[in-house]
């Protein structure tokens, strides 16, 4: 854990954990350091606000070889607002990636939950970018490296329109995301774990089989819609969403740290 946080602190990625502090495939012992450090961070005074779930889609779990999803936690420092602009010196070698955002206006405590439970509990969706990045040095990641580091969190952008999920067909909704007016990601719902309501299921299930279980009020990030994207300083993201509208971030010229 004392590695992870020097990272974060300092902006030095560190070598992959696997191997050298967890044993490859111990998923177990991954989210017991991401666990730790969330406890070291509360304790800090940061605030929960809802989780992430990462390694959803097949051309991403394909970039990593790793065939599983994960999820990490989202603070509500890691905000940022539709349409701002992020110093890149708060990161290390970010990348971005659309994705529908479900806001919660019932808790999930059941360990059984259904699709049903998902859809009765969410409040609102929003259209997101999630700003992802490692702190293991040049994204070699392996799920267990990807666990422990919060799964490979960085920060997320969300739009300020909620839409009912009755109005949006998760699976077949395209996605567009594009710099300077070109596309330069393209995807779907259904590339999310085929449909971005099976992965809040999976995520509501496995926190609360944990006893963490989704409250009401949280923010969930389903998972990427299409390819991820690697950041250039200076530029401006913006995904469509078919249903949910857009949402923008741009990042300053200064290159990550």
């Amino acid at each position: 854990m004392k590695e992870l946080l020097a990272a974060y602190d300092s902006g030095v990625p560190i070598p992959p954990l696997r191997e050298r502090m967890i044993e490859v495939g111990d998923i177990e012992a991954a989210y017991a350091v991401q666990k730790e450090m969330t406890e070291h961070w509360l304790a800090q005074g940061r605030r929960l606000v809802g989780a992430k779930i990462g390694l959803t889609n097949p051309a991403v779990q394909g970039v990593f070889g790793v065939y599983q999803p994960d999820f990490g936690v989202l603070f509500a420092d890691m905000a940022v607002p539709d349409g701002d602009t992020v110093d890149l010196a708060r990161l290390i070698q970010p990348k971005v990636e659309a994705e529908i955002a479900f806001v919660l206006g019932e808790d999930l405590p059941n360990k059984e939950s259904t699709s049903v439970d998902v859809m009765s509990a969410v409040d609102y969706l929003l259209p997101a970018i999630e700003i992802v990045d490692s702190r293991i040095t040049d994204w070699d990641i392996s799920i267990v490296d990807t666990v422990a580091d919060n799964a490979s969190s960085g920060l997320y952008v969300l739009g300020t329109s909620p839409v009912a999920l009755k109005e949006v067909d998760l699976r077949l909704c395209g996605m567009v995301l594009e710099h300077a007016g070109e596309p330069v990601s393209v995807g779907a719902g259904a590339a999310c774990l085929g449909n971005p309501l099976n992965a809040v299921t999976w995520l509501a299930r496995t926190l609360a089989r944990m006893g963490s279980p989704l409250r009401a009020g949280d923010v969930v990030l389903s998972g990427a819609l299409g390819p991820m994207v690697t950041v250039t300083p200076g530029a401006v993201y913006e995904a469509r969403i078919a249903g949910l509208g857009s949402v923008r971030v741009g990042f300053s010229k200064k290159e990550a740290s």
